[in-house]
């Protein structure tokens, strides 16, 4: 089930500058200055779509850190962490032009074997998904919302 966010909406919130001949995005998260590429845009819309709209504490949002998944270095996009500071909400974000599809599902599931978060979420800005997983049962459920921090 998609979930209708319209991320544009903080499009102008966003500290945004050029630098001899890039454009770069400061993230509030890193405190830090990033080169402006389409993934990198959606990244820092819905981290504010996620402080704004839905009460998240920037304090528990970590971007872009290092992953160890089955002995393979990555690094995932989001990771929200709830109030007793474990894994919540695993967010992967792909530029607009990146059609979610299978892979990226499977991309953020694989990120999740290690963290074993209870909410994943996908993105390209314009199509937005999330689901609740049932570790118990082995499944999972599509949600039509962002769940509440945690």
């Amino acid at each position: 089930m998609e979930i209708n966010i319209d991320l544009l909406r903080y499009k102008d919130q966003l500290r945004v500058k050029r630098q001899a001949d890039k454009r770069l995005i400061f993230d509030r998260i890193r405190k830090k200055w990033l080169v402006l590429q389409p993934e990198e845009m959606v990244r820092q819309l819905i981290l504010e779509y996620l402080l704004q709209e839905r009460g998240y504490n920037s304090n528990r949002i970590s971007m872009e850190r290092g992953l160890k998944v089955n002995t393979l270095d990555r690094r995932f996009d989001l990771l929200v962490y709830d109030k007793e500071v474990k894994p919540y909400l695993l967010i992967e974000c792909k530029a607009p032009q990146v059609k979610i599809s299978q892979a990226v599902f499977e991309q953020v599931s694989w990120y999740n074997s290690s963290l074993q978060v209870p909410y994943l979420m996908v993105t390209n800005g314009r199509e937005n998904y999330c689901c609740w997983m049932d570790y118990e049962a082995k499944s999972y459920r599509f949600l039509d919302a962002v769940p509440d921090p945690g």
